[in-house]
């Protein structure tokens, strides 16, 4: 099989899951070394393997022969009896990965549109993710794919 296939995570994917994890973590210590740790990763195995067996927190495997190349976590999300907000349903995306072997091969762009399919056969009302601004590469990418600024987030360093 040299296709690349998109499917749901299962716990035989965890080892090569944490391997992208620590990749995609490194990409964010190094522009923020003041907020992440470098050498670290964002889940425990245990919190992995719970994330990846719950219906709420969906992750999504890119897989090309017997390698995941990719992946992309989800969680939905839903303000129910809020006093200002309505209860649409939305699809978040916590974290979106490519090996940076396998990156400009449009396997990002194959998980972000199997995330599309998968939002619209479960009636989410939109996607939304985070973005870190010093993510150049991340923010042009995502603005490729037609994602649009929903609303952005600022500090101060004191």
């Amino acid at each position: 099989m040299n296709e690349i296939e998109i499917r749901r995570a299962k716990e035989g994917d965890v080892g090569d899951i944490v391997r992208l994890l620590y990749e995609v973590h490194k990409v964010h210590s190094d522009l923020r070394p003041d907020l992440f740790k470098a050498g670290a990763k964002k889940y425990t195995d245990k919190e992995l393997e719970r994330i990846i067996s719950d219906d709420k927190t969906p992750v999504f495997v890119a897989q090309k022969n017997d390698e995941i190349v990719g992946y992309v976590f989800c969680i939905h999300q839903q303000f129910v009896s809020s006093n200002n907000m309505t209860d649409i349903k939305t699809l978040y995306i916590d974290d979106l990965c490519v090996h940076k072997a396998m990156r400009g091969k449009h396997i990002g762009k194959m998980l972000y549109d199997y995330v599309v399919k998968y939002a619209k056969e479960n009636e989410f009302y939109n996607i939304t993710l985070n973005v870190w601004a010093d993510n150049k590469n991340a923010f042009e990418f995502y603005k490729k794919i037609g994602l649009k600024i929903q609303k952005i987030g600022m500090e101060k360093i004191l």
